[in-house]
Parts: structure tokens; C-alpha cells; sequence
């Protein structure tokens, strides 16, 4: 029997091999204004430098995989929302695929995640019942069952569909999965609200202030734990069954003497334990159901998105007050979120406003008319969503990314060669990207473009002779190594102990698949779009 339950569908077994892209600036695109309130939450630690947020257009596996050598391990919190494959296709997103098409289509996705995710970090991904299970399935497989956190349901809806013949979907689920799960992982709490303190009285008037009482019984019996209690009016009573008392009776008789037991008013009431406010830690553990009145609706959501006056609204945004909660609990300032599925941007928003560094992911148009308008009217300061909430006055900024094209592709006779569309630099860079080395080019020595510790990566389009190969060797120091990539090398040049050299493109050939530019979820059908509930 297999050790490990794993979930199986037609083609899992078909991997992908993802082309490492590089990544270019659309300079035009760009944004930065002044600095945001604490901006200096944003400096990279190790570089000292300010980190710049992403905005990144461009087919979603390309991309994450284009991020996975320089951000693996650095991302604090993810969170997505995949299309749910329910057989309605939206507007913006295909949302009717076959589900072994849609399995397989998550699951790389999933495992560039988890490589991404930090230690310390968590990721929550959007579902409703259609894929939910299969989902919860795989992501045991991808980031192991121990590391599974739990499932919050949060009603994205207030009112019935009176249309529906059997039941009226009023919520989705969010599985919330950490990179490593163990007995000192925590969440943050929330913020305290009126309403939770409002619970805490002071009907005693103890001199330690307001406290709520608290069961003091506990299940499974311990018997040790299981004995009489006499209260201050004569009664007896024992713990119910199946339940003990939550002390033993020396430390129960502790507690009482301290006046932290409570026997009711008239002192003939089963014993509660008394918890004070002011011995409360800072916040509250979140619960797993977060009903619309906390954290909004979908047509909360719409109306927020109506707000920045698109021509389109997406159909199933999600409401900045539930992103924001995400965020609370999973992160603070400074800390690096991603959202793969950026749809209207409201992660990265949200991210935004709260002081987080953020990188977003959107591989179609709406990345220029919905999240970068989005961004920008944010940055300008926008009062939608949480932003009076969060005193957002505006500022910030960030950098506009697309997607290099292939590497490598056929040329006229249908034989392999680096694309025209790469420049030395670029070129250089990409080829980093595969070989595993970090593209930081030498001010001075012109052979260490990229380096891996004592490794150099040199990458040339020129022929490599045995003078070349002399003049790298006089710099080269006796614990060094340098691998030249080339497309064509002098016949003996390969034989030197510390230097080798790759020819391309054929050395890559077999690295990943390449010349493939979309791995989405194609619109099969119109958009269709059932209505929450009445506006």
C-alpha cells in the first residue's frame, strides 16, 4: 500500500516542463509616487534597498516560474482565486474546463507556490463545492495533509436565489495550508472590537476589573479531575457526563480562594472559571466562519469595483474587507504577499494600503484596465473599500512587468535558434535563469556575468577560440569555476578542469518545453452569470 494518499486523474502523469522566463519592465507602464505612509517597512533587509511592488502581465505558470529562482522561500502569504471550474464561463475567466483538464492545469501552479512560500508562510486559495474536495485532496499531496490549517466559509451572499430548484449557494470556502505547519506556528489575531470587550462585566466588583466566565469542565474524564463540588448555597454538583472538572481539586480550591471561580449571583450555580480582560492576550482568534456583516459580500464587492468606474465589472471580485482579514492574520507590515490570479486586483490593493509588499499576476487584458487603473487610482489615494478604515492617504509605486518571449524558436526551416528578440543582456540573463545562477554582471572581470558562489556563468554569441579561453584562464582564480555558454567553440577548448562550455541552443533543448506562451484557461463559451442575489 502507498504511503502517501494521492488524488489520481487522467494526465496527471503528463508533466510540464515550464520555461524559465525573464522578466522585462514596461517602463511606460510603471508608477511611483511619493512614499506611503510608512515606507520604510518596504526596505529588502538584506539588500537595503526599497523592494518595488510587481505588477506583472503575462500567462500565470510562465510567470510564477519566472519568479521561482529569485523569490523562492520569500513570500509570506499567497493568496488566490482560481476559476472554480462550476461550468459557467465568466467574462474574464474560463470557468468551464473538464475537471482532469482543470487538475492538471492547478497543479503546477500549486507546486511553483509552495516552492515560493516562506518557511513561516501560508497560503489561502478561493473554492466553492464544485472542485473544494478535490481540491483539499491535492494540496494534502502538494503541501503535505499535516500542513493543512482549516477551511474558513465565508457567506459571499446575504439573500436567496429564488430561481434555484434545490438549494441557493450563499458561500465559498478558503483552504488555508502553511509551508510548515508545527506545535509554535501561530496565526496573528484580530483586533480586538467593542463588541468583544462589551462581553467582559464586573458583577462582583472585583478590584481586578470586567471579566466573562468561562466552562470549567472539560472532555474526555480524567479521574483525577472527577470529584464533588460543593457550592456556597450547599448544593452539590458533579461535571456532566463524559466531562471532568478542567482542575484538580488542589488547584481547584487554589482558584477559588483567588476568587477567579464564579458560582452565579446567588452562589448555587455550576462553577465557571472567570477570565479578565485584562489578562486576555492582545486580539482574538479568528473563528472559521466569517459571515458577510464582517467581512463583506460579493455585491459589496461589485459596488467597490463599480466605484472605480470600469466599463466591465468582474463577476465574482471578492470584497477588500475579507482580502484585508487575510492579511491580518497571516502577515504584518513589510511582509511579501502574491496573487496569481489577480483578476480586479483587489489582493494587491489591499496589500497595498496595508503597507505590504505585493507581486501580482494577471495573464489577461484586464491587467492594463482593471489592476493597473486599479493600482494607480489607489496609489492616488482612492476611498473605496478599507480606505478610510486604514487612513489610506495614497503614494507608493510599482514596476510593470511582461514576459520575454520564448528563448528559443524555429526558424524558417524549422530548425532550433535562439530568438532575434533577445539582446546580449537579455540573452545572458535567460540563460542564467537555466543554469542556476544569479545574472549580476562583474564591473570589471567580463567572463563573470552570473555567478552561483565561486560559479560564473559567461555567455557569448561569439566563437570561443583557445585565446579566449587563455585570457579567462589568467583571471581565474584556483578555487573558481566558469561555465561559457556559446553557439560554436574551437575543436580542444573543452578540456580545461575549471572551465566548461555548453553550446547553444541544443544544451537546452531538453531543459523545458519552449515556444509555448499560453498555459490558461481559454473562454469556450459566452459569459454567463447567475446573480447572488437581487440589488
Amino acid at each position: 500500500m502507498a504511503n502517501k494518499l494521492e488524488l489520481t486523474w487522467y494526465g496527471k502523469e503528463n508533466e510540464i516542463k515550464v520555461e524559465p522566463r525573464i522578466l522585462i519592465e514596461n517602463t511606460e507602464l510603471s508608477s511611483k509616487k511619493a512614499d506611503i505612509k510608512g515606507q520604510a517597512t518596504l526596505f529588502d533587509l538584506d539588500k537595503k534597498e526599497i523592494f518595488d511592488n510587481m505588477l506583472i502581465h503575462g500567462d500565470n505558470l510562465l510567470a510564477l516560474k519566472a519568479l521561482e529562482k529569485e523569490y523562492a522561500g520569500k513570500i509570506k502569504c499567497i493568496y488566490i482565486d482560481p476559476p472554480y471550474n462550476t461550468g459557467a464561463a465568466f467574462e474574464h475567466y474560463d470557468d468551464n474546463v473538464e475537471h482532469s483538464t482543470w487538475l492538471s492545469l492547478m497543479k503546477p501552479r500549486l507546486e511553483l507556490l509552495r516552492n515560493l512560500l516562506s518557511e513561516d508562510g501560508t497560503i489561502w486559495i478561493s473554492i466553492d463545492s464544485y472542485e473544494s474536495h478535490y481540491l483539499k485532496v491535492l494540496c494534502d499531496e502538494i503541501f503535505g495533509r499535516k500542513n493543512f490549517i482549516d477551511e474558513v466559509i465565508w457567506q459571499r451572499a446575504y439573500a436567496p436565489v429564488n430561481l434555484k430548484k434545490t438549494l441557493s449557494k450563499s458561500h465559498d470556502a478558503i483552504l488555508v495550508y502553511a509551508k510548515n505547519f508545527h506545535d509554535r506556528f501561530e496565526l496573528n489575531r484580530l483586533p480586538r472590537t467593542g463588541a468583544a470587550d462589551n462581553r467582559y462585566k464586573n458583577p462582583d466588583n472585583d478590584p481586578r476589573g470586567v471579566w466573562k466566565s468561562s466552562d470549567c469542565t472539560v472532555g474526555p474524564v480524567v479521574e483525577s479531575k472527577l470529584y464533588e463540588i460543593i457550592t456556597p448555597s450547599g448544593r452539590s454538583v458533579y461535571p456532566p457526563a463524559g466531562r471532568c472538572w478542567l482542575y484538580t481539586k488542589e488547584r481547584f480550591e487554589e482558584m477559588k480562594n483567588d476568587n477567579r471561580i464564579w458560582f452565579g449571583p446567588n452562589g448555587d450555580s455550576v462553577p465557571s472559571v472567570k477570565k479578565f480582560l485584562t489578562e486576555v492576550k492582545d486580539g482574538i482568534v479568528a473563528q472559521t466562519l466569517w459571515t458577510y456583516d464582517e467581512v463583506g459580500h460579493n455585491q459589496d464587492a461589485k459596488k467597490e469595483i463599480k466605484a472605480l468606474n470600469f466599463e466591465t465589472v468582474f463577476a465574482t471580485p471578492k470584497p477588500e474587507k475579507l482580502i484585508e482579514r487575510i492579511l491580518i492574520l497571516a502577515t504584518n507590515e513589510g511582509d511579501l504577499i502574491l496573487d496569481s490570479f489577480l483578476g480586479s486586483g483587489t489582493t494587491v490593493a489591499v496589500a497595498h494600503k496595508m503597507g505590504r509588499k505585493w507581486i501580482g499576476i494577471e495573464m489577461g487584458e484586464h491587467a492594463y484596465t482593471h489592476c493597473k487603473v486599479r493600482m494607480d487610482k489607489v496609489i492616488d489615494g482612492e476611498q473605496g473599500g478599507i480606505s478610510k478604515s486604514r487612513d489610506w492617504q495614497g503614494g507608493g509605486g510599482y514596476k510593470f512587468y511582461e514576459l520575454a518571449p520564448t528563448l528559443i524558436k524555429e526558424d524558417a526551416f524549422g530548425q532550433e535558434i535562439i530568438n532575434p528578440e533577445y539582446n546580449a543582456e537579455m540573452l545572458a540573463s535567460a540563460i542564467a535563469k537555466h543554469e542556476g545562477y544569479t545574472y549580476q554582471p562583474d564591473e570589471t572581470v567580463f567572463w563573470k556575468q552570473s555567478h552561483n558562489g565561486k560559479s560564473f556563468l559567461f555567455v557569448t554569441t561569439n566563437h570561443v577560440n583557445s585565446q579566449m579561453i587563455e585570457t579567462i584562464k589568467a583571471d581565474l582564480q584556483e578555487d573558481e569555476f566558469v561555465l561559457i555558454v556559446c553557439k560554436s567553440f574551437e575543436s580542444g577548448c573543452n578540456y580545461e578542469k575549471n572551465i566548461a562550455i555548453k553550446k547553444i541552443p541544443q544544451s537546452l533543448l531538453k531543459n523545458c518545453e519552449f515556444g509555448r506562451d499560453d498555459y490558461s484557461l481559454n473562454i469556450i463559451c459566452p459569459p454567463e452569470y447567475e446573480e447572488d442575489c437581487d440589488e
